[in-house]
């Protein structure tokens, strides 16, 4: 995968999680909102600065959908935590293909989302994966 491919597909996921995050913020309890709106934020943040990366690689950033289809129902605010979670698995994982195709501080800039990601992941979840960002370790698919 070449670095412009690996950004595209992180700014996509980005994409993707931005559209999630709003579906979670409408559905989470008050207790976790601040969470919430503190991962959207960071989402729209890495969103926008994947799109000027892409433009500084020569490509036209990946647009975002009008919508994306969730993977499960979210009527409630367990529901809401589930899809967080997730969200986060599948950020990490293509900031994990987007460390191995990235050198130098587009490298570094990768694995930070990648913690980032992971941290939001054990937050939601209360637990954690060994292996953040590697689908076969989380058990669940990376894109």
């Amino acid at each position: 995968m070449s670095t412009l491919d690996a950004v595209q597909a992180a700014l996509a996921a980005e994409h993707a999680a931005v559209y999630g995050y709003g579906v979670v913020g409408g559905r989470i309890g008050d207790d976790r909102e601040g969470e919430a709106t503190a991962a959207y934020a960071a989402h729209r943040s890495r969103r926008d600065s994947l799109a000027r990366t892409v433009r500084d690689l020569g490509g036209t950033p990946t647009a975002a959908a009008a919508a994306y289809a969730l993977p499960f129902r979210v009527p409630d605010a367990a529901a809401a935590v589930r899809l967080a979670a997730l969200l986060e698995d599948r950020v990490a994982g293509v900031y994990s293909d987007l460390v191995r195709a990235a050198e130098g501080p587009l490298r570094r800039e990768a694995a930070g989302a990648l913690r980032e990601a992971a941290v939001r992941a054990v937050r939601w979840r209360g637990s954690g994966v060994a292996f953040p960002g590697l689908a076969e370790r989380t058990g669940s698919r990376a894109r």
